[in-house]
């Protein structure tokens, strides 16, 4: 795993791909920075499989590392000729910002509730921010986030023109694979795919036998883009749990496989977000949040990490030795 590799100090940097928090999550359990560009900025190609029809929108490739000051640069050559989009060499003024708040997805009953600490990390920044840089963090609330996970499922089976995820899993598109019949094999040991694979084809195939409430949820994507857009403007910045759950054991993601709605859902609508590691939490696993602006305010939500990871400094190193008196 790139995550691991990178915290370990086995590589100074990295490079993600994201569809649906594969750069965020990684980044998160393992306590380092990520970030997911604005779509459009930085090129996919010569991905397998890349992206096709609507998904083109959502998949973007970003930069990994340990420290917030190596994500500038890269970001930089990795968006090559786009980089003046981003803004990346204009000046930051914190105290300028505005800064939201918010805390959980409002309740929804496929994703596990988030944890204390995490809350408690969260609440660590916001008070940081309001302390050190003088700036009021609004506290709000969002009803839809309840549903990132239908929004985010609805808004990748949108457009006719994409190649379905069983026919990715098949690599033929006349002969798709029948994903309940792999979830079978899977049980006896037979089947060549795992098991989050599996469930993703087959609550893709739920999806296509509910056209109308698919539809009902991509208009639900639409109005909650538009009040991101109100909320935030030109000078906002959103934090927002990068994951509800701490690292989680080898497996146990199996019994939550929605839990990634969190970081999913900023890829249906679009925004660019930095992962920022927050420390270690009890169980000695990294805490961490993201940091969300509006497109093309890239600039915003990196020079919020370099904030934070002044403040409550960033990666850890997992090596450290515990010198007497520590």
């Amino acid at each position: 795993d790139l995550g691991c590799i990178l915290a370990a100090g086995g590589s100074v940097v990295g490079v993600g791909s994201d569809i649906g928090g594969s750069i965020r999550m990684p980044a998160f359990f393992n306590g380092i920075f990520g970030h997911k560009p604005t779509p459009g900025v930085v090129s996919n190609q010569g991905q397998f499989p890349n992206a096709v029809g609507t998904r083109t929108e959502f998949l973007v490739t970003g930069p990994m590392c340990r420290f917030a000051a190596d994500l500038l640069p890269m970001l930089k050559v990795m968006a090559g000729p786009s980089t003046v989009q981003l803004k990346l060499d204009e000046k930051v003024d914190l105290k300028a910002l505005n800064f939201y708040s918010i805390e959980d997805d409002g309740g929804s009953w496929l994703c596990t509730a988030v944890d204390p600490e995490l809350k408690q990390a969260q609440k660590m920044v916001v008070t940081h921010v309001e302390k050190e840089l003088e700036v009021k963090v609004q506290e709000v609330k969002m009803e839809k986030l309840k549903y990132s996970f239908q929004i985010w499922t609805a808004m990748m089976s949108e457009s006719a023109d994409n190649q379905t995820f069983c026919e990715l899993m098949s690599h033929n598109e006349s002969n798709p694979v029948n994903p309940y019949k792999e979830f079978v094999k899977w049980v006896f040991g037979k089947s060549d795919h795992t098991l989050p694979a599996i469930g993703l084809g087959m609550t893709e195939k739920v999806t296509q036998l509910t056209t109308e409430q698919n539809k009902n949820f991509i208009t639900m994507c639409a109005n909650l883009r538009t009040e991101f857009e109100h909320m935030l403007g030109e000078k906002g910045v959103l934090f927002y749990p990068s994951h509800p759950k701490p690292a989680p054991k080898h497996n146990a993601p199996l019994l939550t496989p929605f839990n990634f709605a969190y970081t999913g859902i900023f890829n249906v609508l679009g925004f660019p977000v930095t992962q920022v590691p927050l420390g270690l939490g009890s169980e000695g696993v990294p805490l961490g949040l993201q940091v969300v602006a509006l497109p093309y305010n890239d600039h915003m939500t990196l020079a919020v990490a370099m904030e934070l990871e002044r403040a409550f400094g960033g990666w850890v190193n997992p090596g450290r030795v515990e010198e007497p008196g520590d």
